[in-house]
């Protein structure tokens, strides 16, 4: 259709409005926020009358709105949404709106394509806008080189789309971390200037900010008004938040590409990453509408998420037949319902040092090939699950020293190693063929249901092809459609995203994974923190969370069962622990904990998370809330020592304050050691009172000892 300047657009859904307008340039995002109610076309039209800027001395004398791809020609002064040039030309395009096509979405929301072009620079830039159901807002921005274009590539430096934010929005917010303390909250006034976090690991990260969010000042998880953007994609990445010394502030973000790695020659184009983004009242309101949209994609999991048994700290390398039989044994008596063979199955794999990429059952270990072991763990009523990490190659293979020119490289010299690993370079498509192949061929002759697909190292010098150009963008798209092929092939096999850890956790590798591993490290006091944050993108039943053994493999530290299992219920729960070792005792415990997950895990994953603001740092609250309101969850976190002797009253948050609902303790998470002689009087019965009570005033909080929990039921008691 033909652009009308004079209409902009508003779009409506889950209590968000975004208003746009297009000036006969590329759109503007006017309003992204509350719901606005309906407006008519004279309201909309004084929206846009009144957003446009004022000029002041020594300024533009024309005032400048930010548009969904910042242009410099326009009067942007930060950073330009699309930077590239052809032959040092063509480097500041200024876009002329030449289609703007909105398509309402009936269940509210919808979509805006609009187009815009630069015939004196020969370029194209198409722009997705779409406001999902969830309220949940993403676009992209895709560049076009003409076809009658010069011949000289145009060479696309970085390509961003960004999203206003208003003055009110203070204070920024994202995560930070590393390998084994993945997520760690970091926040930053959001001043003059860009905070920009970039990643060049090729994959999404330890240190990925996950989201990037703005807020008013002292914004929480449960109260302020929040702005967060997620940019979804599993190679190098951008995110950033800049203020002009005008007060123009946006969040925005895209692929971070290397120098040359997109060359457009006339007719070709290159389609940036979806950049999701999010407004609510605190965090959690955040976090609810990530979580709304993930579990309304048709591929998301409606099964019950399974019992997972891992076998690899129970065994690591020492894969003997009777020794893992006998850990299935242990598993089924328990409750497991999936065994995963992990690590340490393929031809001389006896440590991490050799073996990746000879992807055959190894021979010495297995004479009979895993069958034995996959009938029995069948025949016990579980399903069966490999590890495999395809990507990756060890030098001291037969893979590595056939075809030493698979490995991505550049300079004529092999990347420095890392976990005695390099990566395979996936954009060969000699390469990708083979891995298919053997990925199929494993999944063909077993009966395996779920993957646990491993990534393990940074990609470095990550140069493609005999003349080692950069190759990032072209692995990262070829991972995708291998998985992408995999899953045609079989359907039915889930596929974990597991990266040394929680190190490929993005939303577009959950396009085509049904579960990613949270961390590495399975300490259940750290794993409080890491799932409080990755709860900030992903709801529970997408993140694994494993009971590990008495003594941390990470950490060294040793915890009650009880903490253990109760920092892992939240999740999708497993089990990585030589139970085979375990007291007759501990056993019982197991599996009580593990009849506990499968009593709530209809509620766990498809409640709404909820995160207590806690006047506290020693102790955390978290909890699941029925989508009805009509039962949750909650577990009190006593993390360390706390500065008072004794607790204040614990406000549980979500419930429906005009219900009255009985609470209490739920066993077998009921009875942590406390550092008190008596209990509150109401946690040996429970109490019942109403919703507003329970979320205004609250309990008094038992006085726990440090690392431990206490898990607290709520039910409603009338009918609705």
């Amino acid at each position: 259709m033909s652009p009308n300047p004079a209409a902009p657009v508003h779009l409506r859904a889950a209590g968000v409005s975004v208003v746009l307008a297009t000036d006969g340039r590329l759109p503007a995002v006017l309003h992204w926020g509350p719901d606005l109610g309906e407006l008519d076309a004279s309201d909309l039209s004084a929206i846009a009358t009144a957003a446009v800027p004022g000029t002041v001395p020594n300024d533009l004398d024309e005032g400048a709105r930010v548009g969904i791809l910042p242009e410099q020609a326009s009067g942007w002064l930060g950073r330009p949404g699309l930077a590239g040039h052809r032959a040092g030309g063509a480097w500041s395009p200024l876009f002329a709106l030449v289609a703007f096509d909105p398509e309402p979405a009936p269940e509210g929301g919808g979509r805006v394509r609009a187009v815009g072009r630069d015939d004196g620079a020969g370029l194209e830039v198409r722009l997705d806008i779409e406001l999902l159901a969830s309220g949940l807002l993403r676009q992209r921005a895709t560049v076009v080189v003409a076809e009658g274009a010069a011949a000289e590539p145009f060479v696309v430096d970085g390509l961003a789309v960004a999203l206003p934010v208003p003055p009110v929005a203070t204070e920024l917010f994202d995560l930070a971390g590393r390998w084994g303390r993945e997520r760690a909250p970091q926040r930053a006034p959001f001043v003059v200037g860009v905070h920009a976090r970039e990643n060049r690991r090729g994959r999404t990260g330890p240190d990925a900010p996950l989201i990037l969010a703005a807020g008013t000042a002292g914004f929480g998880f449960r109260d302020g008004e929040v702005w967060a953007m997620h940019v979804a994609w599993s190679g190098n990445h951008v995110s950033y938040a800049e203020r002009l010394s005008t007060g123009a502030a946006v969040l925005a973000g895209g692929e971070l590409l290397l120098p040359g790695e997109i060359a457009l020659v006339p007719g070709e184009q290159y389609a940036g990453p979806w950049v999701y983004a999010a407004y609510g009242r605190g965090l959690d309101g955040v976090a609810a509408r990530f979580h709304t949209h993930l579990r309304s994609r048709p591929q998301h999991p409606r099964t019950p998420r399974p019992v997972v048994l891992n076998t690899w700290e129970a065994v690591y390398f020492d894969h003997d037949l009777d020794r893992l039989i006998e850990l299935a044994r242990a598993g089924a008596d328990v409750g497991a319902e999936r065994y995963v063979l992990d690590d340490g199955w393929f031809r001389r794999r006896r440590d991490d040092k050799a073996g990746l990429g000879d992807w055959y059952v190894d021979e010495d270990v297995w004479p009979r090939g895993l069958h034995p072991l996959v009938d029995e763990v069948r025949r016990l009523g579980m399903q069966f699950g490999l590890w495999v990490e395809p990507e990756m190659v060890n030098p001291d293979s037969d893979l590595a020293r056939a075809h030493p020119d698979w490995i991505l490289a550049t300079g004529g010299r092999q990347p420095l190693l890392s976990r005695s690993q390099q990566v395979l370079d996936l954009a060969r498509p000699e390469v990708s063929a083979y891995l298919l192949e053997r990925l199929d061929a494993l999944l063909t002759e077993y009966p395996i249901a779920y993957l646990k697909w491993d990534h393990n190292r940074d990609l470095l010098d990550a140069g493609h092809g005999p003349l080692g150009t950069p190759g990032v963008h072209a692995q990262t798209a070829a991972v995708y459609r291998l998985i992408d092929e995999l899953r045609a092939r079989h359907p039915d096999v889930e596929i974990e995203s597991c990266s040394s850890g929680g190190l490929r956790i993005d939303l577009e590798i959950l396009e085509r994974t049904d579960r990613v591993w949270g961390s590495d490290n399975i300490d259940p006091l750290e794993r409080q923190q890491i799932q409080r944050y990755t709860g900030q993108l992903l709801p529970p039943e997408l993140v694994g969370s494993h009971v590990g053994s008495p003594r941390s493999h990470s950490t060294a530290r040793t915890h009650d069962l009880s903490f253990r299992a109760g920092t892992a219920l939240f999740g999708s729960f497993g089990i990585e622990w030589d139970i085979t070792r375990a007291s007759p005792e501990e056993r019982t415990e197991l599996a009580a904990w593990v009849q506990l997950y499968k009593d709530v895990r209809g509620l766990l994953h498809t409640g709404t998370l909820v995160r207590a603001d806690q006047h506290d740092p020693s102790f955390a609250l978290h909890g699941v809330v029925a989508p009805d309101r009509s039962s949750a969850l909650f577990s009190l976190v006593q993390l360390a020592t706390p500065l008072t002797s004794v607790p204040g009253a614990l406000r549980l948050p979500g419930l429906d304050p005009d219900r009255r609902y009985r609470v209490r303790p739920q066993p077998p998470g009921a009875a942590p050691a406390l550092r008190q002689r008596r209990p509150p009087g109401w946690l040996a019965e429970g109490v019942e009172l109403p919703g507003r009570v329970l979320g205004e005033v609250g309990l008094r909080a038992p006085a726990l000892n440090p690392e431990q929990l206490l898990v607290l039921r709520a039910e409603a008691v009338d009918a609705r």
